[in-house]
């Protein structure tokens, strides 16, 4: 080996190798591997060293460096203090030590496990390399188990608090509310309450110069993964989680993902119904009432308007013949009463549909009137209402409870049945009456079968218990009513608070006399108002314009 070629002594230290004390420590390896080097006398020793990096990855910071350097015919030999050190996955470690080191004529010796490729092959080698990786999904099974239980107690599972909430001095598991960044997790609701986009609320939060996330904890002396170039460049996917997070109603939620294995790092969305909720467990920054209503109009979200006026009709007004949303039509240069919505089935193909035509000024008159009228009913007989509310909606939902019931009924009844199912495969196959393949083929089906049930149950319980709490949503329905008196102006907030949806019918022209129908349904289904516009409404509007 040529004298000017380096000796690599390899350091590498998990978070799990902690446990196994001083012995494997930085400091440690690099006394042995210093003194090995000496005695042997080889050339130009240099340390690389992957301090809290897990040998299952190769992807380690001073490990893919060692590499390049080899690559490069910078390194002539690798020490190492033992196999483990160099990676616990025993495959690669294996095409490491047999493939890739020889090609670049880089000798490896792993010093308490007497492995030295210039020597001699290791028979018992390959044996200490899968002990290796089976001590590593060993130890992964084990920490598995203490976050699952930890976050079946309730504890947070994430060792960062979502921004807004700050760890408690006394107790790092109990989130306490950080001032200043709630202060931008509340507008950031607020302003989404009030019509503006995840992209619009990201631009102005970044023109203020406001600190993203992972920035802001770094400021305030976490230590948080991620990488990024511009401090106060906030993305609109940045401004979803967080009016998505249920974390800020106060609420601890565990188990929203998982990795695919112990050496595949990568995170994987658990379905919903996999989550672990513990309400209540610190302070919330959101209301429920307003958490629900970003939710809406998250579901509502629209195209991007031209204009920067935000229009309060936005993902809320629908065809009455194809279903469709009705966009917004309104050109820089026209003025406001020529604002008009329209079928966006009939904008893409004209044979689809009819164009369902209504201008915004007098939709927003009707809207205004029916509003008022249905404010004044509830302050003057407010019994009278919840009674006849609650009489509706036994009798729109009764048929659809019944159906959701029976189904739910007889999925439940067949994942018991699958579970069997998996025990009797089973027993057959240890028993050899079928084949590991046969196994393998009817269990994935089942599998897949079983998976499919569960999600749709997880929905269909949700649906039943929505409509079963009718009595809170009517309840919760006049508490908003309470708020107003009187509605002069209609806002993005006040649309997506008391209404649910509008339904615009295609007009009607049989009389002689354009008449045109549109429903209104308030929010959870509380009363529907039906009015007719006929052709002098358009008319007064356009005076009055």
């Amino acid at each position: 080996m040529r004298e000017d070629k380096i000796t690599a002594l390899y350091c590498r230290l998990s978070q799990d190798d902690l446990l196994a004390g001083e012995s494997n420590s930085i400091t440690n390896q690099k006394e042995i591997l210093l003194k090995y080097a000496k005695e042997n006398g080889f050339p130009n020793p240099q340390f690389y060293v992957d301090d809290g990096w897990s040998g299952t990855s190769f992807q380690r910071p001073d490990f893919m460096r060692m590499v390049q350097d080899m690559e490069d015919g910078k390194i002539g030999i690798i020490v190492t203090k033992d196999l483990s050190r160099l990676g616990r996955d025993y495959l690669r470690t294996g095409e490491y030590i047999e493939i890739i080191f020889p090609e670049f004529d880089v000798r490896y010796i792993a010093i308490n496990d007497a492995v030295d490729t210039a020597k001699s092959e290791n028979e018992l080698m390959a044996f200490k390399n899968i002990f290796n990786d089976w001590f590593a999904r060993d130890t992964s099974k084990k920490i598995k188990a203490v976050f699952r239980a930890k976050g079946q107690s309730g504890k947070p599972l994430s060792t960062l608090p979502p921004y807004g909430y700050r760890k408690s001095e006394q107790d790092k598991h109990i989130w306490e509310i950080d001032d200043e960044s709630a202060a931008i997790v509340r507008r950031i609701f607020h302003m989404c309450i009030e019509g503006f986009g995840p992209e619009q609320i990201a631009k102005k939060l970044s023109s203020e110069k406001v600190l993203i996330p992972i920035a802001y904890a770094i400021s305030k002396g976490y230590i948080a993964s991620g990488n990024y170039k511009y401090p106060t460049r906030w993305h609109d996917s940045t401004v979803v989680k967080i009016l998505e997070r249920m974390e800020y109603l106060g609420h601890t939620v565990n188990f929203k993902t998982h990795k695919k294995s112990y050496k595949n790092k990568k995170r994987v969305n658990n379905p919903r119904g996999e989550w672990m909720i513990f309400e209540h467990t610190h302070p919330a920054i959101i209301t429920q009432h307003d958490f629900d209503l970003v939710q809406k109009l998250r579901q509502n979200r629209t195209r991007k308007q031209k204009c920067e006026e935000i229009n309060p009709f936005s993902g809320m007004v629908y065809c009455a013949d194809c279903g469709a949303s009705l966009y917004l039509c309104r050109a820089r240069t026209q003025p406001k009463n020529q604002e008009h919505l329209k079928c966006s089935t009939y904008a893409k193909d004209q044979l689809e549909c009819s164009a369902h035509y209504i201008r915004t000024v007098v939709l927003q008159e009707l809207v205004l009137k029916e509003l008022n009228k249905l404010l004044d009913t509830i302050h003057e007989h407010e019994d009278d209402f919840v009674q006849l509310a609650m009489e509706r909606s036994a009798a729109d939902h009764e048929d659809d409870l019944k159906k959701a019931k029976r189904t739910l009924h007889q999925n439940e009844k067949r994942i018991a049945e699958l579970d069997k199912l998996f025990t009797r495969l089973y027993e057959d196959n240890v028993s050899g009456k079928i084949t590991d393949e046969r196994f393998t083929m009817m269990s994935k089906g089942y599998e897949e079968e079983q998976l499919r049930l569960k999600e749709e149950t997880a929905a269909l319980t949700a649906f039943i218990k929505a409509k079963e709490q009718k009595t809170e949503d009517v309840t919760k329905f006049i508490g908003i009513v309470q708020k107003y008196e009187h509605i002069t102006e209609l806002t993005p907030e006040i649309m997506h608070e008391l209404i649910e949806r509008i339904v615009v019918h295609a007009p009607d022209k049989s009389s002689g006399h354009r008449q045109q129908k549109v429903d209104i349904y308030f929010r959870f289904r509380v009363a529907v108002a039906s009015a007719v516009l006929s052709r002098k409404d358009y008319d007064k509007r356009r005076k009055v314009a």
